[in-house]
């Protein structure tokens, strides 16, 4: 829980690096926290299953979007990579 909550509390530094047991175990817990406001938006009537959206998850998701970015950039510059290779998940054939 320790590496999640680090990951939040340098929600948009893009600077530095983060090691590759900091982003897979953010990766899981966000995995699992995410599981947990599907489970939740199911018994609230709030999960539509044709979209599958829901209004938590939907939520918990923007919430989490900038500092999954930043993670995701610090990862890159750990690997040697500059962050903007990130920018290549936008193009369809290459991403």
């Amino acid at each position: 829980m320790n590496w999640y909550l680090t990951v939040l509390k340098k929600y948009a530094v893009f600077e530095g690096r983060s090691r590759r047991k900091e982003y897979w175990f953010f990766v899981l817990i966000s995995t699992i926290v995410g599981s947990c406001f599907i489970m939740i938006d199911r018994q609230m009537g709030n999960y539509d299953p044709e979209t599958q959206v829901g209004f938590l998850h939907s939520l918990y998701s923007l919430l989490v979007l900038l500092p999954t970015v930043a993670l995701s950039v610090r990862r890159l510059h750990d690997t040697g990579r500059s962050g903007w290779w990130l920018l290549l998940l936008f193009l369809p054939i290459i991403g």
